[in-house]
C-alpha cells in the first residue's frame, strides 16, 4: 500500500558495471520512455566509474541516479574516497547509505552511518537508509531490537524526513534467493512506520520503505501486496534488463 508517494524501484549494481553496459542504459531509458510511471519511480545507483556517464545521459528522463555510498565530510585528505558534494555535482539524487555489506565488510557502526546520512542531505541528497538484521539476530528473535537501535542511532539529530527513505534487508536474505515470510515483512515493515511515526509525527507519510533482499520477477507481486512496502531495492536483478524491467512493469499496479 502506497502513503501518498510513487512506489521506488531501486537498483542497486554494487561493484558491477563497464562501459559496455551502457546499453542497459539505453534499453531501460526507451522502456521507461514508453512507460507510464505516474505511481513508480526508477533509480539505478551504478558503480562511481559509470556515475557521470549514466547521469548525462538520463538528464531530462523520469529515471534518476544514486550513488553506492558517501563520506562523512564535505572533504579533505581522505584518498580514494568520494564526498556527497561530488555526487551531487555529478547530477545524482539519491545515495545508498549503512547497507550490510557496508556495515560487515567495513565496519560502518550506526554513528558513522548517522554522519553520512546528514552530510549527504546537507548536500541536497536523499538517502536511503539501510537496515536489517543477520541470520544469528533473528535466531534469537531480536529482529525489532536491532533494527530499533539501527533506526534510532542512524537518525539520531537534525535529519529531514523529507529527504529520507528507509530499506529493510535482511542479511540473511540478500543473495540467498531467501525472502522472509509475507507476514514477517509485513510486521517488521509496521514496526519501522511506527518507528517513523513516533520520530517524525505527520511527516513521516512521505518516507517510503523499501524492502530488500533477493527480491525477483517471481515474488516482487506478493511482496508488494503487502502493507507499507511502498518500494524495492534490488541487487542481483537490477543487472538484466528483462528482468528489472519485469520488476518496473509489476511494481505499477501497486
Amino acid at each position: 500500500m502506497k502513503i501518498g508517494n510513487k512506489n521506488l524501484i531501486a537498483g542497486n549494481w554494487k561493484m558491477n558495471g563497464l562501459k559496455k553496459d551502457l546499453s542497459f542504459l539505453h534499453n531501460l531509458l526507451l522502456f521507461i520512455k514508453n512507460k507510464k510511471l505516474k505511481s513508480t519511480e526508477v533509480l539505478i545507483c551504478p558503480p562511481f566509474t559509470l556515475i557521470d556517464t549514466f547521469s548525462n545521459l538520463s538528464k531530462n528522463t523520469p529515471l534518476k541516479i544514486g550513488a553506492q555510498d558517501c563520506h562523512f565530510e564535505e572533504s579533505g585528505a581522505y584518498t580514494g574516497e568520494i564526498s556527497a558534494n561530488m555526487l551531487k555535482n555529478l547530477g545524482v539524487s539519491y545515495v545508498i547509505l549503512g547497507h550490510s555489506e557496508r556495515r560487515g565488510y567495513y565496519k560502518e557502526n550506526n554513528h558513522l552511518i548517522n554522519s553520512k546520512i546528514k552530510i549527504a542531505q546537507k548536500s541536497g541528497l536523499k538517502t536511503i537508509l539501510c537496515i536489517g538484521e543477520t541470520l544469528s539476530e533473528r535466531k534469537k528473535n531480536s529482529t525489532l531490537r536491532v533494527i530499533g537501535r539501527q533506526i534510532k542511532d542512524s537518525l539520531k539529530g537534525n535529519i529531514d524526513p523529507m529527504n529520507l527513505e528507509i530499506a529493510y534487508e535482511p542479511v540473511w536474505a540478500i543473495g540467498t534467493g531467501r525472502i522472509p515470510s509475507a507476514e514477517d515483512i509485513f510486521l517488521v515493515h509496521a514496526f519501522i512506520k511506527d518507528k517513523l511515526d513516533s520520530f517524525y509525527g505527520k511527516k513521516a507519510k512521505n518516507i517510503r520503505i523499501l524492502y530488500g533482499g533477493s527480491v525477483n520477477s517471481k515474488n516482487i507481486s506478493s511482496i508488494f501486496g503487502i502493507d507499507n512496502v511502498t518500494g524495492a531495492l534490488i541487487g542481483g536483478g537490477s543487472l538484466k534488463i528483462s528482468e528489472f524491467k519485469s520488476l518496473v512493469t509489476q511494481s505499477i499496479k501497486y
